[in-house]
């Protein structure tokens, strides 16, 4: 059997530590018998023989730019098989400009609601609310997350507009509060996973900093999110 080939593409706003976060994870990668590339660019995206070779693709770019040729080149790749995976703002919070980006991922961040205006003091901190990842019905005998139990944080809560074509395997509760415009609370994917075409794509919105990355259920997650996206047989 051929050894599986990885392509690691980081980059877009630094303060997602967009090295400092993938380099947690390609030793698992490593591990996992994987034959590692990293690009500091999505340009390897209009590379249609080099992702055409590649059976994983783990992107961390928030926010930043990317060409038609480049999102055309992701998605026939993801249609043709290679898997899609990422975390919080590095896939969820990717290329806001591309509407063929959002659509082969199936959500996008929309705001991480914060404190209270009068505990702000102007940190990232000022968005870090306590909430609980739980895991859906779906989510208690998916690959992904089956054995994981709901789950506490205290960092960013993404609130994600998405469609119903996902498989939502764990959820999050924005409840109300009197500082916020919203009058009843609002569900969130959390984790979830997208079949396009033969390929399958697994967005996990926790993981602001390293600190939450490394909460042992998070990274669970996305390793075995890593494991499960692979091209297939």
């Amino acid at each position: 059997m051929a050894q599986p080939r990885a392509l690691v593409v980081r980059g877009g706003w630094e303060g997602h530590r967009p090295v400092e976060a993938t380099e947690l994870f390609i030793p698992f990668l490593e591990r996992s018998g994987y034959a590692v590339r990293v690009e500091g660019s999505t340009e390897i995206y209009a590379d249609a023989e080099e992702l055409a070779g590649t059976d994983l693709v783990v992107q961390c770019v928030t926010m930043s730019q990317i060409t038609a040729e480049q999102v055309a080149g992701l998605s026939a790749a993801v249609v043709a098989g290679t898997g899609f995976t990422g975390w919080h703002g590095g896939i969820v919070d990717s290329f806001r400009a591309s509407s063929d980006y959002l659509h082969l991922v199936g959500g996008q961040f929309a705001t991480h609601p914060g404190k209270e205006p009068c505990e702000r003091h102007g940190g990232a901190e000022d968005n870090f609310l306590p909430y609980t990842v739980r895991v859906t019905d779906l989510g208690r005998e998916h690959p992904i997350t089956t054995g994981i139990e709901d789950f506490d944080l205290v960092t960013e809560q993404y609130w994600v507009l998405h469609d119903d074509l996902i498989d939502v395997l764990a959820t999050t509760v924005h409840p109300t509060r009197e500082w916020h415009p919203w009058q009843r609370p609002v569900t969130s994917p959390a984790i979830w996973t997208r079949h396009w075409g033969a390929g399958r794509v697994v967005v996990t919105t926790p993981g602001h900093d390293l600190d939450a990355l490394e909460h042992p259920s998070v990274r669970t997650v996305i390793e075995r999110g890593m494991l499960w996206a692979t091209r297939t047989a």
